[in-house]
């Protein structure tokens, strides 16, 4: 059974950005392998290698992308009164507020305040409405979040 990944829209475009630029960087990377073979022994050969190595990563990565495009739920954000997939979240805690996107495992980036609805903070906000507390368990001890709006 193949794996379902739920992504929001937004992600979806950014995956299908992110493959065409390493589809672009395919031909680049021939290039710098064919170079290197111009450098003569290959056994010896550091360029060869380094190109070679960032060939394998790039292929990787469109594998991957694929298969996660391929195989894409397409989370909608709903107006419902509870925090699920694809809600944005304002949370105030005792020093300050924080508005969070809860997008799924795939797409999460804590630093542009995407978090994961599998993180410790997602798990404790799915289902909570707006005036709910949520307890999150970090390294810093346990916070609360007042959950101000959805």
């Amino acid at each position: 059974m193949k794996k379902q990944y739920q992504i929001t829209l937004d992600g979806k475009k950014t995956l299908e950005t992110e493959l065409d630029g390493l589809k672009d960087k395919r031909g680049v990377i021939a290039d710098k392998i064919a170079d290197a073979r111009d450098y003569g022994d290959l056994s010896e050969n550091a360029e060869y290698d380094s190109a070679r190595e960032e060939q394998g990563l790039v292929e990787s990565r469109i594998a991957e992308i694929e298969d996660i495009l391929a195989n894409a739920e397409i989370i909608k954000h709903s107006k419902a009164s509870t925090i699920g997939l694809g809600s944005k979240v304002e949370l105030k805690s005792t020093n300050k507020t924080v508005v969070y996107h809860i997008v799924g495992p795939v797409e999460a980036n804590p630093i542009e305040g995407k978090v994961s609805s599998e993180s410790p903070i997602g798990l404790a906000l799915m289902g909570k409405k707006v005036g709910d507390t949520a307890e999150v368990a970090t390294p810093r001890g346990v916070i609360t979040y007042e959950i101000i709006s959805l």
